[in-house]
């Protein structure tokens, strides 16, 4: 009996420990997912976050587009924009470069992606915006570039700096510009999370490329298909980490939730091979909403490059969707 005893405490012994270290790292696991993706020092930009970063949005440089896309940031960055700050609803300093043509028939307001800049995201498109008679507001999101603030909110924060800066733009112009906004990746985010706040009346449409459902949604695919491990186990900890960092836990809103309210027309924009943002969360966004939509998928695009590569068809659309909204 003694030495059966003995054996079950063993085995018991064996289990609880198993136990104990697939608890530890289950949270190491989520604490180092949500550090990554939130603290403003989650990562260090180096030449090998660099090439994570390509290679989670599925860039190459075959022809040359790693280059042409560095090169179309940085000519961005030296065209001659007015540096321009508010303060958000909870305190934080955000900064925008705004850009201004002669005769503007609208406002842009261009909001960059996950840990990126608004020259890098833009670099490709905003050739496109001037040659149209477009002012353009080129934000920097919270805790990125010069803007304030110590974590990425993932959208669940940055849809208030979106709605105070189309408010700081509404009174700008006094209400007599047509204002987008223009989101791509987790700035895509940003500006359909903000249809559900409410928008001045100037704000007559926004432009959606690649973005996600929420974060849990983000989370979940970037730990299942890239880190290949099992979201489900951490899902609890990354939400209750999430709150604890930004008060608003990663399950408390989403796009989907905005879109069932919003009222401003939308144009979706997402390429078929991103391994990023898989494309099914713009088709969830789209069916979601309930304002006038159209949607535009293109084949063979990776994350956000719809724009790169059937640049004729998308233009098209974009001053399509201007004509019917501009108003």
């Amino acid at each position: 009996m003694e030495e059966k005893t003995k054996s079950i405490l063993k085995t018991a012994g064996i289990v609880a420990g198993t136990v104990t270290a697939a608890c530890t790292a289950t949270v190491f696991t989520a604490k180092k997912l949500l550090d990554i993706a939130m603290n403003k020092d989650g990562v260090k930009p180096t030449a090998g976050s660099a090439k994570v970063r390509n290679k989670l949005c599925g860039f190459t440089n075959e022809d040359g587009f790693i280059d042409e896309l560095e090169s179309a940031g940085l000519k961005l960055k030296e065209v001659e924009t007015e540096e321009v700050s508010i303060t958000g609803e909870d305190g934080t300093k955000l900064t925008g470069h705004l850009y201004t043509c002669e005769y503007p028939k609208r406002l842009i307001i261009a909001v960059h992606g996950w840990r990126s800049t608004w020259n890098r995201d833009f670099g490709l498109a905003a050739d496109f915006w001037f040659e149209n008679n477009c002012n353009v507001l080129f934000v920097e999101q919270r805790c990125q570039g010069k803007s304030e603030g110590e974590y990425i909110g993932f959208g669940l924060l940055e849809r208030y700096d979106c709605r105070d800066w189309a408010n700081w733009a509404h009174e700008r112009y006094e209400g007599k510009l047509p204002i987008y906004l223009d989101g791509i990746s987790m700035g895509a985010t940003t500006v359909l999370m903000a249809s559900g706040l409410k928008l001045p009346d100037s704000v007559k449409g926004i432009i959606a490329d690649s973005g996600f459902t929420s974060p849990r949604g983000i989370w979940k695919h970037v730990t299942e298909h890239h880190m290949h491990l099992k979201y489900g186990p951490i899902s609890g900890l990354a939400d209750a980490i999430c709150r604890q960092k930004i008060n608003v836990g990663a399950e408390d809103y989403s796009t989907v939730e905005a879109l069932k309210e919003n009222n401003i027309p939308v144009l979706f924009v997402h390429g078929t091979d991103d391994p990023f943002v898989p494309v099914e969360m713009t088709y969830e966004n789209y069916l979601a909403c309930k304002a006038p939509k159209r949607l535009v998928i293109v084949p063979g695009a990776v994350h956000g490059l719809s724009f790169y590569v059937e640049k004729e068809r998308c233009a098209e659309e974009i001053r399509r969707f201007w004509s019917e909204n501009d108003g």
